[in-house]
């Protein structure tokens, strides 16, 4: 930015818009992640879930492998769900993007010039055979100063609350499902 540049066209200069799209992305894709996270969480608390391991027997390929987590109680060994646990989802309230910027600008300017004369008169008389003599000296003193300042202060905040909130009501649905299943296999 030039110091030709107005302020104006300074602050149009900052990427407001880039810089709040990359908030709100940001913000969708912590939600996104944290709605995978709950969904896992699901799945291992039904006691039997899949996860992808490195294949031994091919190196840089990966494998489904099925794993349980069950708790023994009361001689049984049962889920999490079927003890009565269900998975805790969260979700973003109340986000606040809010950015601040100050551009401030200064130019000065000065000139000046300094001339001093001084005379000095001598009398020669009359046994040197002349009359006076004047001696004149002049010292100028020249000073230039350029002074140029520029500040540019920028902020940015994201405020947002997280907040726990009840599993969808589709999961809750599939969650009896898987329930059901598990009770019926024992039977």
């Amino acid at each position: 930015m030039g110091m030709n540049s107005p302020i104006g066209q300074q602050l149009l200069d900052v990427p407001f818009p880039d810089m709040i799209r990359s908030m709100g992305v940001a913000v969708a894709e912590a939600q996104f992640a944290l709605d995978e996270v709950g969904i896992r969480l699901a799945q291992m608390m039904s006691g039997r879930y899949e996860v992808e391991e490195a294949d031994p027997d091919n190196p840089g390929e990966t494998k489904t492998v099925e794993k349980t987590a069950l708790v023994k109680f009361d001689g049984q060994d049962l889920s999490l769900l079927e003890l009565g646990f269900t998975p805790t989802f969260y979700q973003f309230v109340d986000t606040v993007i809010e950015v601040k910027i100050s551009i401030s600008m200064s130019y000065e300017r000065s000139f000046s010039k300094t001339t001093k004369t001084k005379s000095l008169k001598a009398a020669g008389g009359i046994f040197l055979g002349f009359g006076g003599i004047t001696a004149r000296t002049s010292s100028v003193s020249a000073s230039y100063a350029s002074k140029f300042q520029y500040s540019a202060e920028g902020s940015s905040l994201l405020r947002t609350k997280l907040v726990n909130v009840p599993p969808p009501a589709v999961l809750e649905e599939r969650i009896r499902k898987v329930l059901e299943r598990e009770v019926d296999a024992r039977t």
